[in-house]
């Protein structure tokens, strides 16, 4: 019995996860890729591009869930359209969502999949059918439990830089690594100072700064202590793309969360605190990280357009501090913390290996 629950787990929890986070990788994360280099002039075609990308999100995560689990082609073909249901749904706990009713759906279609002369009709009404009706009845409390979420982070939005650069920062990195949407989490709290955006304000401005630190910490932190592991591709994949995809690992080994996590709770004190950063740019770019670069270029423009409302000076603090804050500083506390790890035991090589 402990035998057939621990195959479970692994099926469900890193196969299926893993899968999970490639098929977030290869439609909203390159997506957001696309988008950002739509901002150099005469390229806004690739905005376009991505936009259908990131459409596509819920399909995408699904379809590689169904495919994991080694499910006949009609139920990953069927798996798109539930996906798309759980993942809109869902709100901010969209790929969540798609996760848990992804896999029962798919499970249901394979126990009638090839097991009657009509599979063509059958198959797909039976997938589509369990996947729609758990999205409709499920999907919506999961959004509301990320809801939770936000009214912490919204909470911790209105305290003192410090309070607010630490709980933010490492509450919002977190939750990007995790299969929730921190960028819409962000956006839904309108987390910028931008005069455009309705309801924003100086602590949010605040907050959304200590995002853009704790996602980058994640990302930039995931990818440089798994370079052994995982090399240059590791590092493209993790620092411009997503840290979810450690998600199978800190599955299995949690306390490779822990180097990433402690840089967060560094850098989210230090860019508000120290260098002064407040995000001014669009509120969904605070929770992108290094995602495509969105949450440094969030900054920058918010910085750099008189009409978003930003007051500050930009001299040479400002732009050091994004660098150090968004990148050297994630990696170095990342590789000191991870370091202090590897020696006592607790961390060793092989814990953040990434599937081929």
């Amino acid at each position: 019995m402990k035998e057939k629950i621990k195959k479970l787990l692994h099926r469900y929890f890193i196969e299926a996860m893993g899968a999970m986070a490639q098929g977030l990788f290869a439609s909203l994360l390159i997506g957001t890729i696309f988008k950002a280099l739509g901002m150099i002039p005469h390229l806004g075609f690739f905005s376009d591009i991505g936009g259908y990308a990131q459409a596509m999100a819920g399909p995408a995560m699904a379809a590689a869930i169904a495919y994991s689990l080694k499910a006949h082609p009609l139920v990953v073909f069927s798996s798109a359209a539930v996906g798309q249901a759980a993942n809109a749904l869902g709100g901010a706990g969209g790929p969540l969502a798609v996760f848990f009713i992804a896999i029962i759906a798919a499970e249901i279609g394979m126990l009638v999949s090839k097991k009657t002369k009509v599979d063509i009709i059958v198959t797909p009404f039976v997938t589509i059918f369990v996947g729609g009706v758990l999205s409709i009845l499920v999907a919506p409390y999961i959004g509301t439990l990320a809801g939770y979420i936000s009214r912490f982070i919204g909470w911790a939005a209105i305290q003192t830089p410090f309070v607010t650069g630490i709980v933010v920062s490492v509450v919002i990195g977190m939750v990007l690594t995790l299969p929730i949407s921190s960028a819409a989490i962000c956006a839904g709290l309108v987390m910028t100072g931008s005069a455009a955006a309705i309801g924003s304000s100086e602590g949010l401005a605040i907050a959304g700064a200590a995002a853009v630190a704790g996602c980058s910490a994640q990302m930039i932190g995931f990818a440089v202590i798994s370079f052994r592991e995982n090399g240059w591709g590791g590092i493209l994949s993790q620092g411009l793309g997503t840290s979810m995809l450690q998600v199978p690992n800190i599955i299995k080994h949690p306390q490779i969360w822990i180097a990433p996590t402690l840089a967060s709770a560094v850098t989210g004190p230090l860019a508000v605190c120290v260098f002064g950063m407040k995000m001014y740019g669009a509120a969904i770019n605070s929770g992108m990280g290094t995602c495509g670069l969105l949450g440094p270029i969030g900054l920058l423009l918010g910085w750099f357009s008189p009409e978003n409302g930003y007051t500050g000076e930009v001299g040479a603090l400002q732009i050091i501090g994004l660098v150090l804050i968004c990148f050297i500083l994630p990696a170095v506390l990342s590789l000191v913390f991870n370091g202090i790890l590897r020696k006592i035991g607790l961390v060793k090589d092989g814990y953040m290996k990434l599937p081929e």
